[in-house]
């Protein structure tokens, strides 16, 4: 199957299965999503939509959350796991969205870059959710699915996100990044996987990954 039959079925199938795409992050404006992404950081969503509530009562806002200590942020955000730096990362960027953006989020990939804990994928997602703006950001479920389905190579993230911009209609990228999120969580996981469960892969998986499942 050539890549732009691939392209195609891969994105009528999962219009099919998913139509609509929520965030899957609680929140209520860009600040608010950017901490909860940051946040979510080798964690589940569920995870952080339990915590973020506790915290945002506290302080929704850059101006608030400058007024807590970081040992104060880290106790909250504790469950979610890596708060001695993720508190120093939501302590620090709070006071120079204060000091340099006026107290809100810039809509631009390269300024939340430069705020600390804020990495290119994080980044992404604030500027395609917050936002609209288009953007592919790529976790582990869209690096391992481009890879089985024989769009990407699966060296790096990188480069997968290259491919992804590439191979899909820019129009697209917003709704259908979290397509395949939806798509690798509930059908193609890493571990425990029912290709029988993956009508995708089993259409256009490449034949090392089929003969692999199938050994």
């Amino acid at each position: 199957m050539l890549k732009k039959e691939k392209v195609l079925f891969i994105v009528n199938e999962l219009e099919r299965l998913y139509p609509k795409t929520p965030v899957p992050l609680d929140h209520k404006d860009p600040y608010t999503l950017l901490i909860a992404v940051l946040l979510s950081a080798q964690s589940t969503d569920i995870g952080v939509n339990k915590i973020t509530p506790i915290l945002f009562e506290k302080a929704d806002n850059p101006y608030d959350m400058v007024k807590l200590t970081v040992n104060q942020i880290r106790n909250i955000i504790k469950p979610v796991g890596l708060s001695p730096m993720k508190s120093k990362g939501i302590y620090g960027l709070s006071k120079i969205l204060i000091e340099k953006f006026n107290g809100k989020v810039p809509n631009d990939i390269e300024a939340l870059e430069s705020l600390p804990s804020v990495g290119h994928k994080t980044a992404s997602v604030v500027v395609s959710q917050a936002f609209g703006t288009p953007s592919f950001p790529v976790d582990t479920h869209i690096h391992r699915l481009m890879f089985r389905w024989g769009l990407s190579s699966g060296k790096n993230v990188v480069q997968t996100e290259k491919d992804a911009k590439r191979l899909f209609p820019k129009s697209l990228w917003n709704k259908l990044h979290l397509q395949i999120i939806f798509y690798g969580r509930e059908r193609s996981p890493a571990r425990a996987w029912n290709i029988n469960n993956d009508p995708i892969t089993l259409k256009v998986g490449r034949k090392s990954v089929l003969n692999k499942y199938y050994k």
